[in-house]
C-alpha cells in the first residue's frame, strides 16, 4: 500500500488533504514540522511555501518528495526540482492531480542495476510460449535493438530480462525505467545525464551511462517526450549527449523498448519519431494476452499459488476444480498481473490448508467479447468503455482504487482519468476489500 507523510504547519489544510488521500485508499501520517526520522519508506508531501535547501537535499535521499505551495514562483519550482523533488504543485490542487503526482513519485525509482547470469524462466507449454522462448534464444546473443509489444501485464519486462540473460551482456547491468513514471521535465537528465554548470559544479551520470556494457530497458517508450526521443536516437547510434553539453561521447549500451500502444500508428500521426521507431524496430516481439494462451493459465496459476503461499507462509492451499474452470473461462483483461493479484487475494483470505474457490478468486466468467475479437470500428471503443463502466460500478464498493486499477491492468492515474472522462466519480466512502500488507 502507498504510504504518505504530509508535513504542513497549517493544521486545517493538512487535515483536509490527509482525509482526501485516505478516501483514495492511501495510508497517511501527518506532521506539523519536518522530522527526518519519520520519512523512511514514505513519499513525503511537503505542503510548505519554502523548505530550507539543506533539509530538502536530505529529505530526497530518504523518500521521494512532492512539494505543494501556494503561488509558487518559477524560480522556486526550478530550484526544488534541481534539488531532487519529484514534483512541485500549486495550492489549491485537485485531488486527482495530487494522486497523479503521488503515483509518479512512488513509481519514479530506477531499478537497481542487476546482473542476470542464469536463464529467466517463463512458465507455459503452449505453442506461443515455446515460440517465444526460441526467439529469445536467437535474439539474445545479438546486440540489435528490440521492440516488445503487448498489453499491460503480459510480461514485457520478463521478456526483456530473458533477452539480457541470453546475451553476451549478461555479466553487465540491466537497468529498467518506466518512461511513463518520470516527469517530462526530468526524464532527459535522468536518462542522459546532466552536464556541470555554474550552480552545479559536478555533472550527473544518466541511466545510459550507468548501463554501459549492458542493457537499458525502456518500458512505455511511447510516453517519451519528443526532445528525449531525439537524444535516444543518438544513443541507439552509439553516442550520448548530456543535458547542457554540446559534445557527444561514445556509449556502448543495448536498448530494449516496450509499449502497449500502437507505435506505428503514433509514428504515422507524428506523435513518435519515425527514424527512432525504425531504429528500435529491428527485432520485434509481440506478446500474446493471457486469454490467447489458454493452455498456460493453470500452469501459471499453480506456480503463482506456490510462490504466494511460500511468501505469505500459508502452506497447503490448492486450486479447486471449480476455480480452475472459471479461470479458463475468464477473459483476464489485466493478463498475468491480474492473475497474480487474484491468486494473492485468494491466499490472503483462505484458511490454512483450504481449497481455493471461485469466490476467493473474486472473478466471474464474462460474456464480454475478447479484446482481440473483430468488431466494427465504431463499436470497439464503445464496447470497451461499456465494460470499464460496468466493471468499476460493480466492484468499487469492494475494492480499493489500487485493486481496481490492477484488475483492469491500468495505472491509478489512468483509472482516475477514465473516471473523469466517463463521468463515474469515485464514491466518498466505500467498504474496501483486502489490501496489500505494508
Amino acid at each position: 500500500m502507498t504510504r504518505i507523510l504530509i508535513i504542513d504547519d497549517d493544521t486545517p489544510r493538512r487535515t483536509a488533504l490527509a482525509n482526501d488521500l485516505r478516501e483514495q485508499g492511501i495510508e497517511v501520517n501527518e506532521q506539523k514540522t519536518l522530522d527526518l526520522s519519520a520519512t523512511s519508506k514514505r513519499a513525503a508531501l511537503v505542503a510548505v511555501h519554502e523548505l530550507v535547501a539543506d533539509e530538502l537535499h536530505t529529505l530526497v535521499t530518504i523518500a521521494p518528495v512532492v512539494l505543494l505551495a501556494p503561488n509558487p514562483s518559477v524560480k522556486a519550482s526550478v530550484a526544488a526540482l534541481q534539488a531532487g523533488a519529484k514534483d512541485y504543485l500549486a495550492l489549491p490542487t485537485p485531488i486527482g492531480d495530487i494522486m497523479a503526482a503521488i503515483e509518479r513519485a512512488t513509481a519514479y525509482s530506477v531499478r537497481q542495476p542487476i546482473t542476470v547470469s542464469e536463464p529467466v524462466e517463463m512458465i507455459g507449454s503452449s505453442e506461443i510460449m515455446n515460440t517465444l522462448r526460441q526467439r529469445i534464444a536467437k535474439i539474445g546473443p545479438t546486440d540489435s535493438t528490440v521492440l516488445i509489444l503487448g498489453q499491460s501485464g503480459t510480461g514485457k519486462e520478463l521478456v526483456a530480462r530473458g533477452i539480457h540473460a541470453a546475451s553476451n551482456r549478461s555479466h553487465a547491468p540491466l537497468i529498467t525505467l518506466n518512461c511513463a513514471t518520470v516527469p517530462a521535465n526530468l526524464i532527459e537528465s535522468e536518462l542522459f545525464g546532466l552536464a556541470a554548470y555554474e550552480n552545479r559544479p559536478q555533472e550527473s551520470i544518466g541511466l545510459v551511462e550507468a548501463a554501459s556494457g549492458g542493457t537499458l530497458f525502456l518500458d512505455e517508450i511511447a510516453e517519451l517526450p519528443p526532445s528525449a526521443q531525439a537524444r535516444l536516437l543518438q544513443v541507439v547510434q552509439g553516442e550520448n549527449r548530456k543535458v547542457g553539453q554540446a559534445q557527444t561521447v561514445p556509449v556502448d549500451v543495448r536498448i530494449i523498448a516496450a509499449t502497449h500502444k500502437d507505435l506505428k500508428a503514433l509514428t504515422e500521426s507524428g506523435a513518435f519519431r519515425s527514424d527512432l521507431f525504425y531504429r528500435l524496430n529491428v527485432l520485434c516481439l509481440e506478446l500474446s494476452p493471457l486469454r490467447g494462451r489458454r493452455k498456460d493459465i493453470i500452469d501459471l496459476a499453480e506456480r503463482l499459488l506456490a510462490e504466494t503461499c511460500q511468501r505469505l507462509n500459508k502452506p497447503g492451499l490448492i486450486l479447486g476444480e471449480q476455480a480452475k474452470e472459471v479461470m479458463l473461462e475468464y477473459h483476464w483483461p489485466g493478463n498475468v498481473r491480474e492473475l497474480s493479484n487474484a491468486i494473492e487475494r485468494a491466499v490472503i483470505l483462505a484458511d490454512d490448508g483450504a481449497v481455493i474457490t471461485q469466490a476467493l478468486l473474486a472473478i466471474e466468467p464474462s460474456a464480454e467479447p475478447s479484446f482481440q475479437q473483430t468488431v466494427e470500428p465504431g463499436a470497439r471503443q464503445t464496447s470497451l468503455e461499456d465494460y470499464f463502466v460496468r466493471f468499476v460500478q460493480e466492484n468499487e464498493d469492494l475494492l480499493t482504487e489500487t485493486e481496481l486499477a490492477a484488475k483492469l491492468g491500468i495505472s491509478r492515474k489512468s483509472l482516475w482519468e477514465r473516471r473523469q472522462r466517463l463521468n463515474i466519480p469515485r464514491k466518498k466512502t466505500q467498504q474496501r476489500g483486502p489490501r496489500e500488507s505494508s
